[in-house]
This record gives structure tokens, C-alpha cells and sequence, in this order.
């Protein structure tokens, strides 16, 4: 009986050592868990979405183009007319409108550049400054990057940044190409959705902070 007994304690600390285990991991997830997803909520739930429809006027040619080849690619063309190549590099000052002609108002401009960076694709290296300089939220930017396969109907790039209203901002970009003139000019649809959190546009932009000037040197 003693024996038995003795069995059955052990047995019971090592079930009650189990218990404890359990309980101590119930206690211990939802303390680890509740570190970050409030932090993911807050920028999906408490934050400010902005939608921007937008197009873009890229014009390669003319007295008044806005995109210079800067660099010819000099690596193998794509399998598309016109001769592109990886390496291309163009800079661009494109005009941003509200609709897809170019007599539409005229919202900002997208400043940037593009680099046809992919070897067996036409593919590009997205680099650009949204600028807005009309409507409710001219004077803010909006910093996008990311890849244009421009053979594809329907590409995502990201946005990575933003000034004014948009400080601190992060989204998404959904681009279409409206129409295309090839190795001419190109009409682009911008769905831009941008994400900002409030607390970034409540109070004014740090001053910066510049270094002491030198020490003067007196040569003798």
C-alpha cells in the first residue's frame, strides 16, 4: 500500500508539473503575442489610408519629352520591338494628371528614374518622387520603388516613404499601362494607397541639426 502510494504521489507531481507547464505557456503566449500584434494593428486599424488615382505622362520624344535615355543598354535586347536592353537607364520628370489625357488638370509630377535591371526580361528598377502640387495635399511627396515588368497587364511596386501628409508613409502601388508608343511615350494608371499613422502629422518635422563650423586655421 505504501508502495502504491509512493507510485501515485510521483505520478501526481509529475502531473501537477504538467499543469503547471501548460498553464505557464497559456500565460506566457498571449504576453509575447500582445508585444506585437497591436503594433501590426495600429497601422492597419488606427491609421490614415489614402487612395490617389493618378496618370502618368512618360514622353520619350518630341521638343517636350520628359524622359531622357541617359544610358544605352549595352546588354542582350529583349525579345520586343524597338531594341531594348539591359542597362538602359532613363531619368524622367513625367507630368502626373487626374485622367488619362494630357490636357487633363495637372495634379504633380513623378521625378525619378528607371533601369531596365532584369537580364531575360523587360523588367525595371523603379525609383521616384511623387510630387503633388494641387489639391488637398499639394506640397506632400510620396517615395515609391519597386519592379515594373512592363510587359504585364496589371505590377505592384511599394511606396517607402512620404513627406507632408505622408510622412513616415508605407503602401502599396497597383500600375497599368494605359497606353504605349513603343520606345515613344507611354501613359501609366497609378492606384496609389498610402498608409501614414497620426501621430507622425501632429506635431512639425524636427529642425536639423548641423555640425559646429570648423575650427579657423591661421597660417603664420
Amino acid at each position: 500500500m505504501a508502495a502504491w502510494m509512493k507510485v501515485q504521489s510521483s505520478g501526481g507531481r509529475q502531473l501537477l508539473s504538467v499543469v503547471y507547464l501548460v498553464a505557464a505557456v497559456v500565460i506566457i503566449l498571449p504576453a509575447t503575442s500582445s508585444r506585437w500584434r497591436p503594433q501590426w494593428l495600429w497601422r492597419e486599424d488606427r491609421g490614415v489610408a489614402t487612395h490617389l488615382h493618378l496618370f502618368m505622362h512618360d514622353v520619350l520624344t518630341g521638343p517636350d519629352a520628359t524622359a531622357v535615355d541617359v544610358v544605352n543598354g549595352t546588354g542582350r535586347a529583349f525579345d520586343v520591338a524597338g531594341g531594348l536592353r539591359f542597362g538602359q537607364v532613363v531619368v524622367m520628370d513625367d507630368v502626373l494628371t487626374e485622367g488619362p489625357s494630357r490636357s487633363s488638370p495637372r495634379v504633380g509630377r513623378t521625378q525619378g528614374f528607371y533601369v531596365f535591371s532584369d537580364m531575360n526580361v523587360p523588367a525595371l528598377l523603379f525609383c521616384m518622387n511623387v510630387v503633388l502640387t494641387a489639391g488637398p495635399y499639394a506640397g506632400s511627396t510620396v517615395t515609391i520603388l519597386g519592379r515594373d515588368h512592363i510587359t504585364q497587364p496589371l505590377r505592384e511596386l511599394s511606396v517607402v516613404g512620404g513627406t507632408g501628409a505622408f510622412r513616415m508613409a508605407t503602401g502599396y502601388v497597383l500600375w497599368r499601362t494605359a497606353s504605349w508608343q513603343f520606345r515613344a511615350d507611354a501613359v501609366l494608371e497609378l492606384d496609389v494607397f498610402v498608409h501614414t499613422r497620426p501621430e507622425y502629422l501632429q506635431s512639425p518635422p524636427p529642425p536639423l541639426h548641423h555640425r559646429p563650423p570648423p575650427p579657423t586655421v591661421v597660417v603664420t
